[in-house]
């Protein structure tokens, strides 16, 4: 029987094997001329690339240990993820990079340093396996909700224009007569976390408590730090969510609360 606390290694002949699963969704692909094969090793291989690459600068990150770097560190995904956000919009990223960057900086920090100094306690709050790991966590699961919430907000204010200035013109302000969008895009965003959060423990195990258990931790441990991470991922994924929008309202429309044409992309 294997001890608790050792990891069972993958070598390279468990990749191998991992990649044959791969066929299963080329035949998929083949039969149905979905026509991602080549996009799909494209972007298995780029994961796997980062991945390696990044773990070896963690490793080198986790030694070192150093606040300015690991604070540095997470600035660095903070700037990336939003402009992932943007990315997958169909907003310009310029317009809006620099207020979204700092405003969805201050949602997550707040969350981050909360969850390190306050609900597991850390002596040093900036330690990095702790730091970097959960500011990942928290980033990477609300990435999605703010790319549906800015994408439905953009959609539904376009199709139902002509509502929209009818409120205007009996004396709405844009905020009052965008209310409506801005609350159908922020629910629209925050369904799908819910939905997991309610099936989680019942129709799957999360990845964080799994790895925790696989790693040789207690499972009720696992279980403590899956909840909180988890509700610590949903309060960021609604501030972030509402950063977004806000930041669009007070950016994406002109003096006469119309919206700005070319923050559209081509």
């Amino acid at each position: 029987m294997a001890e608790m606390n050792v990891i069972q290694n993958i070598g390279i002949s468990g990749f191998i094997f991992c990649a044959l699963l791969l066929i299963l969704p080329f035949l998929v692909s083949y039969y149905f001329k979905l026509g991602i094969i080549k996009k799909s090793i494209i972007i298995v291989s780029r994961m796997s690339f980062q991945l390696f690459l990044i773990g070896l600068l963690l490793t080198v990150v986790f030694d070192i240990n150093n606040p300015l770097i690991n604070v540095l560190w997470v600035f660095v995904m903070l700037f990336f993820a939003t402009y992932t956000i943007l990315e997958g919009t169909d907003f310009k990223t310029g317009p809006f990079l620099p207020t979204m960057l700092i405003l969805f900086s201050i949602a997550n920090i707040l969350v981050l340093f909360y969850f390190t100094g306050f609900i597991i306690k850390l002596d040093d709050i900036f330690e990095a396996r702790y730091f970097i790991p959960i500011a990942g966590m928290l980033m990477g699961n609300s990435l999605r909700a703010n790319i549906v919430a800015l994408n439905d907000f953009y959609h539904d204010v376009k199709n139902n224009e002509q509502r929209y200035l009818y409120r205007l013109c009996v004396g709405a302000s844009r905020k009052e007569a965008l209310f409506p969008y801005m609350q159908r895009s922020i629910l629209s965003s925050l369904k799908p976390t819910l939905a997991n959060m309610a099936t989680m423990g019942i129709v799957f195990l999360p990845g964080m408590m799994t790895g925790q258990i696989l790693g040789g931790v207690n499972p009720i441990l696992a279980i403590k730090y899956q909840i909180t991470i988890m509700v610590a991922i949903f309060v960021t994924t609604v501030l972030g969510v509402l950063v977004c929008v806000v930041v669009v309202v007070e950016k994406g429309f002109d003096d006469y609360d119309l919206m700005v044409e070319d923050i559209k992309k081509v």
